[in-house]
């Protein structure tokens, strides 16, 4: 489409074409009242008061749904027209509490602007408003209908953008409301908290149960998962009072989900977060001085240089944050001892897309993800996990987008999904590679895509000879035909995209699985093109950036090997040090180290007690440690086994760079003062740094990420300035670079793609007679990782406050179990308590845990055997068994620690 001129006004504007006139007039600063109009939702006109007069037309037209055509003249502001929107705007009163001075939304409203355009005085005394009944049933809003204009925002919202459909409009006349769907309040809906239609609402009927205007506002990033959606935390003069989202970010554009928007404020301005330098004496933790706390870990320090020492940076930090902590580990401590919770993620997409690609990284943008004409999620709970993504898929899927769902539980997405295959837990390979099968035969790949650009692919081809669909049905447990129905529909409906998460890669064949992707998005031609690609869902705010920044063993920044000469070289004339060429230790390996080659350990903004495998392990090498420093936010079960505790700022009291999952590197901004002694993670460690002479004299992070461009190619062209909007995705390797969208469009990283022959592997554990079980685990959508930040929140709180066990209806009563009923889960590490949550969606065989809470520490149980070529443990599947529990071993839920029991 092009460009037209048109006339609105007296103004000449030039617009595209296929714009509405009420868009077209919103650009150029033309006010037209619009209270039922959003540009995220299909017009509808029920308010009427956009009408606009079009030269050539006897009657007035609705702006919000009339498109513009060259050379059109429109009036919005005359007198009849003025009188027209006078008339609707007093029928709006007659329903409508216009007690404008007490409203919360006073002088920040729609309908008090719509009304003041036309002369009228809202805020006058209205007798005719009817009494209506308020529905306070949410935990995080509250619906008042007596300020309701029934513009049918939030309905439309929640249909036609997060897919859900909670809310409805029923009765009629005098009596029409906005309600629950089925009439019910909103809390016993499939509301799913997200609180977009709050966001949209033009008046203050829809409102938080604490609300402010903000008084400033500052632009930053989301601090939860790897979408990193645009936010802009609302200041009421000193402290965050509310988030909104971000319209202008390319990743989220405006969406948010119910932690994004409700679940920040609480934890940022929560009482429980450190607030100063804590040193553990004679048993308890004692308030001391920064000067203190920063002499004697460097004096502790001086003495475990060497292999003796480990760090684990953090998904959580920024990417600033973590280049530093690699290089205090390399160039201070003098070893390459360094990871961070991708191990126990993503480590198999940097290992396997790296060997078919030549990159690890996600291939395509996440508004790319529109242009497929099939989406395959596997392994992903996308609406849980990565929400804003989830809402998008919603979205495509209505126009058409065929989705296919691999997945052991029948998550949301399996309502919208054409074929949901669910596999047993660790069969993924069988399932690829049975789809690979299948479309060989059908002759659905693509040869001249193979032939240009791929390698190894007759040794591919052979090694599927061992997948006939009888043994994948049996491996699997999937159904030839869905296999076949699956296979087709991926290969026929290019371009196709592949999702997938933690369900792919938590396995001891975790690498295996990522190869046996890559391989069918090869073999159907599924890369370097809109719409298509393989893409790794990373589940943590910075996980990839932690990764970019060299927070790895075995690479510097930019995925340089330390093993590589012309690297080492490189980085030891920057740092002016000599350093390792030796592969560090791996997080699990260093657990199993601590006491022996490994003595002393730094662990910045982590909670392996609660996230890693095994740790009832995982407690008894921490506590064989000489000396422990843990650096967070709040005092974390890994911080109570440290000797030493620093309170860093969180992500809203410092300046910075996450990078998302789409490997977007973007700003976050400094909103309030560090909370008490808190510093910047990235100060805390120059200053450890400079007591032991390590001439880390940085002023800001903006002068570390000037340090990062310079060492660091894939990154060459990424500086503040070039950021400051929308952010830049990577490989960006000078300034003059405009980032990059999509991977290998012409050719892959490592030159041709490279198939991969896969076997099939079993899982490590399989379910036996004394432990008949397979526990798989996942995230809740109310909750965040080891719930530090998200259980401070007391909404999500309500939401979901203790660990549930779900299990198939017929296991349970086999058991004899009852909804709600204490249980507790045994493995041959472990056990733990929860409670039975009885679920059709998930096989026979199988239970699901989460690991979000400190009371049911589901990672008692899992496996932290390493077989995998990264080095990942096998967190998806381990055999348990199933007892019952008395209410009294359930532990009662809290939303932290009391501080003021852990020191004096």
């Amino acid at each position: 489409m092009g460009e037209i001129t048109l006339n609105i006004d007296g103004q000449d504007i030039r617009v595209e074409e296929g714009e509405t006139i009420l868009s077209a007039a919103q650009k150029a600063n033309i006010y037209i009242p619009a209270l039922c109009a959003d540009p995220d939702l299909k017009p509808i006109g029920t308010c009427r008061l956009c009408l606009v007069e079009i030269e050539g037309k006897e009657e007035h037209q609705l702006s919000c749904d009339f498109l513009v055509q060259d050379k059109m003249v429109i009036r919005t502001n005359t007198s009849e027209i003025r009188e027209v929107r006078r008339r609707i705007i007093e029928v709006i009163r007659t329903d409508h509490a216009n007690d404008c001075q007490l409203c919360p939304k006073n002088e920040n409203c729609e309908l008090q602007d719509a009304a003041r355009s036309v002369g009228v005085e809202v805020h006058k005394p209205n007798k005719l408003a009817w009494p209506s009944e308020p529905d306070r049933s949410h935990v995080f809003f509250n619906l008042d209908r007596s300020r309701c204009i029934l513009c049918q925002r939030c309905i439309r919202t929640c249909k036609e953008i997060q897919g859900v459909g909670a809310w409805e409009l029923v009765g009629n006349g005098f009596s029409q409301k906005v309600a629950g769907m089925g009439n019910k309040p909103i809390s016993e809906t499939d509301c799913e908290s997200c609180g977009q239609c709050v966001d949209r609402c033009p008046t203050a009927s829809l409102l938080p149960k604490v609300y402010k205007v903000p008084t400033s506002e500052v632009k930053t990033i989301c601090p939860y998962c790897g979408v990193g959606c645009g936010i802009y935390l609302g200041l009421y003069y000193d402290q965050i009072a509310n988030v909104r989202g971000d319209p202008e970010n390319p990743a989220s554009c405006g969406r948010l989900c119910v932690k994004g928007r409700f679940g920040i404020v609480d934890f940022v301005n929560s009482f429980d977060r450190l607030d100063s330098p804590l040193i553990k004496k004679n048993g308890e933790f004692q308030r001391v001085s920064w000067d203190e706390a920063l002499d004697f870990i460097a004096s502790k320090l001086k003495g475990y240089k060497g292999d003796s020492f480990a760090a684990l940076a953090s998904a959580k930090c920024t990417n600033e944050e973590n280049y530093l902590l690699q290089k205090f580990t390399r160039a201070v401590m003098g070893t390459n001892n360094i990871d961070h919770c991708a191990r126990l993620c993503h480590a198999p997409t940097v290992t396997g897309l790296s060997n078919a690609f030549g990159s690890g990284a996600m291939t395509n943008s996440i508004e790319d993800i529109k242009f497929a004409k099939c989406i395959l999620a596997i392994g992903t709970n996308t609406t849980e996990t990565h929400p804003v993504i989830g809402i998008g898929i919603r979205k495509y899927i209505r126009t058409g987008i065929k989705l296919i769902v691999a997945n052991p539980r029948k998550i949301s997405l399996c309502k919208n999904a054409d074929v949901w295959l669910s596999q047993k837990p660790g069969s993924d390979v069988a399932l690829l590679n049975g789809m690979a099968k299948v479309i060989l035969e059908e002759k659905s790949h693509d040869q001249e895509f193979i032939e240009n650009r791929c390698e190894n692919f007759d040794a591919f081809k052979k090694s599927l000879s061992e997948f006939d669909l009888d043994s994948v049905e049996k491996i699997t447990g999937i159904p030839k035909k869905d296999i076949i129905k699956a296979a087709k529909m991926y290969a026929e409906n290019s371009p196709a995209s592949i999702l997938y998460a933690m369900g792919i890669t938590q396995h001891s064949h975790g690498t295996d699985n990522v190869q046996a992707i890559a391989n069918l998005a090869m073999l159907t031609g599924n890369i370097g093109k809109p719409g298509a690609g393989v893409n790794p869902l990373r589940g943590h705010n910075n996980v990839q950036g932690a990764c970019d920044m060299g927070g790895l063993p075995d690479v510097f920044s930019g995925y340089q090997k330390v093993s590589d000469n012309s690297a080492q070289k490189k980085f030891e004339e920057a740092w002016k040090v000599a350093l390792s060429n030796k592969p560090g230790l791996t997080m699990v390996e260093m657990f199993n180290e601590c006491g022996n080659s490994i003595k002393a350990m730094y662990i910045m903004g982590e909670n392996p007690m609660l996230s890693e495998p095994d740790i009832n392990h995982v407690k008894e090498s921490l506590e064989k440690l000489e000396f422990l420093v843990v650096q967070d936010i709040f005092m974390s079960e890994t911080a109570e086994l440290a000797e030493v505790v620093l309170p860093a700022t969180s992500f809203a009291e410092k300046d910075g760079t996450f990078t998302n999952t789409e490997r977007r590197v973007q700003r976050i901004r400094q909103a309030m003062e560090p909370i008490g002694q808190s510093k910047p993670d990235w100060k805390i460690i120059s200053e450890i740094a400079n007591k032991m002479d390590g001439n880390f004299n940085y002023r800001s992070p903006r002068e570390i990420m000037y340090e990062i461009a310079g060492l660091t190619p894939i990154y060459g062209g990424i500086t503040y300035e070039r950021i400051e909007d929308a952010g830049l995705q990577w490989p960006c390797p000078d300034v003059n670079h405009p980032g990059t969208p999509i991977l290998h469009m012409d050719t892959f990283t490592r030159g041709n793609g490279r198939f991969e022959p896969i076997s099939f592997r079993p899982s490590l554990e399989q379910p036996d007679s004394e432990y008949p079980f397979i526990l798989t685990t996942g995230r809740s959508l109310y909750h965040f990782h080891t719930g530090t930040m998200t259980r401070k929140v007391s909404g999500l709180r309500e939401l979901k406050n203790e660990e549930t066990v779900e299990i198939n209806p017929e296991d349970a009563e086999a058991i004899g179990l009852k909804q709600g009923e204490p249980v507790k889960v045994k493995s041959r590490r472990g056990e733990v308590v929860g409670r039975v949550k009885i679920n059709e969606g998930i096989q026979k065989g199988i239970v699901f845990m989460t690991f979000h809470f400190s009371e049911s520490p589901t990672n008692k149980l899992t496996n932290s055997k390493l077989v995998d070529d990264s080095k990942i443990p096998e967190l998806k599947v381990c055999a348990v068994r199933i007892e019952h529990a008395g209410e009294d071993e359930i532990e009662s839920p809290s939303s932290g620690d009391d501080l003021d029991d852990l020191f004096d």
